[in-house]
């Protein structure tokens, strides 16, 4: 009496099971032509910074910290940090995690700054997109590898595509807020000096929407980390397979230094992006 009755069924597993097979069946090719056009780029990002000598890296983090977040110590801490997880073994996976998060940002940007501008720019697309988003933010993320896997296989591929749909949201949510909330008036005032609409998106909107879609971004890269670490659980590797072996073989020390190591990545990663977001320059 108190179960829920077993006639009243939704067959929605079987409807999303029946569109799988159809998207395989017909669109294999386009997968495959998709999956090895992601593959090129994460291997040049991955020959980018896995080739480049650690001290060079070092040294650009230090440059950047000090110039971007205006203080000598920030750099000198940034620096460190790297230091620490070379010092651990880690950095080589250290640079492939960050070749992960950096294909994986490209790709959420090109997807997500158009479509946050589609959205700011058309209120039905902002009511069809929005609940859209909901649904991508608030899935568990494990759930996104189930359907790259099915498409792309094992390895860096279906990491990279699930964490696209993971980490995508917060830029275009931002993005089509930042233009949103632009003054209406200096939006006005161009048009009245005979700006096209394309003029002022250019040369109006998107400056001054600029700090919203730069935290977007810094959203973006942190959530694109996030992911990529749970990626490693379809054959990504990285820093996350580090964890994910340790889980599995109780290793306590190897994955609390392999935990370290991606902590000091992420917060390498977000006070520089969020830096960007803000503006901020160096202290004289």
């Amino acid at each position: 009496m108190f179960e829920f009755p077993s006639i009243i069924r939704l067959p929605l597993r079987d409807a999303v099971d029946a569109a799988m097979d159809w998207l395989l069946n017909n669109l294999g090719g386009f997968f495959d032509a998709l999956g090895w056009a992601i593959l090129q780029v994460m291997r040049l990002f991955e020959t980018l910074f896995v080739g480049t000598p650690w001290f060079i890296v070092v040294a650009l983090a230090f440059f950047a910290g000090w110039k971007l977040l205006g203080k000598l110590s920030s750099g000198i801490g940034f620096a460190l940090m790297l230091l620490v997880i070379g010092s651990f073994g880690y950095w080589e996976l250290a640079m492939q995690t960050l070749s992960l998060v950096s294909a994986a940002v490209l790709f959420s940007l090109l997807v997500g700054l158009p479509t946050g501008i589609l959205m700011a720019r058309s209120d039905r697309a902002e009511s069809v997109l929005s609940p859209l988003l909901d649904g991508m933010q608030t899935m568990p993320s494990f759930v996104y590898l189930i359907p790259a896997l099915m498409f792309f296989g094992m390895g860096k591929v279906p990491a990279i595509i699930a964490t696209i749909i993971y980490a995508a949201p917060p830029v275009i949510r931002l993005t089509n807020v930042g233009i949103r909330t632009v003054d209406r008036e200096a939006v006005e005032a161009a048009k009245a000096f005979g700006a096209t609409g394309r003029e002022v998106l250019l040369d109006v909107q998107l400056p001054l929407a600029r700090e919203s879609i730069m935290v977007g971004v810094n959203q973006t890269t942190m959530m694109a980390l996030a992911m990529v670490v749970i990626g490693s659980m379809i054959g990504a590797k990285g820093l996350g397979m580090e964890v994910l072996l340790s889980i599995n073989r109780i290793e306590v020390g190897r994955g609390f230094e392999a935990g370290i190591s991606i902590v000091f990545l992420a917060i390498v990663i977000d006070r520089l992006t969020h830096a960007a977001a803000q503006g901020k320059k160096r202290k004289k």
